[in-house]
């Protein structure tokens, strides 16, 4: 049973990857290829990972898989939303298709933030 279990595990994050990869060659822009790899790629890793902890059954492998499995999950939406962050004040502008840009007059040359005038409501 628990070797259906660690297939199905092995085979969720496979797909997920395979998700992520999908979306690194179809998303339009930068932004969108990020948030497609952040996103599913995390739930993939965190798919295998949990499959090594079940397969192994010791508690080391396990705290070693899970502990990988936390980092991941904390670090991966920092980095992209720094990448993402880094991206727009280099000048990298989002697709046509995005219908939005909420950051579009906030920052100054210098890369600072507006701070909303007096008369103007947050």
């Amino acid at each position: 049973m628990l070797d259906w279990l660690v297939y199905l595990l092995v085979s969720g994050g496979v797909f997920f990857l395979f998700v992520a990869a999908v979306g690194v060659v179809r998303m339009p822009d930068l932004y969108n290829r990020m948030h497609a790899t952040s996103k599913a790629g995390t739930l993939g890793v965190g798919l295998i990972l949990l499959a090594v902890a079940v397969f192994y059954q010791e508690l080391s492998v396990a705290a070693r898989a899970l502990s990988g499995l936390a980092f991941i999950i904390l670090t991966a939406p920092v980095a992209a939303h720094a990448l993402g962050r880094a991206a727009y004040l280099s000048g990298v502008k989002p697709s046509e298709e995005t219908y939005v840009d909420e950051l579009a007059g906030h920052y100054r040359v210098n890369h600072q933030l507006e701070s909303p005038r007096p008369s103007e409501k947050p």
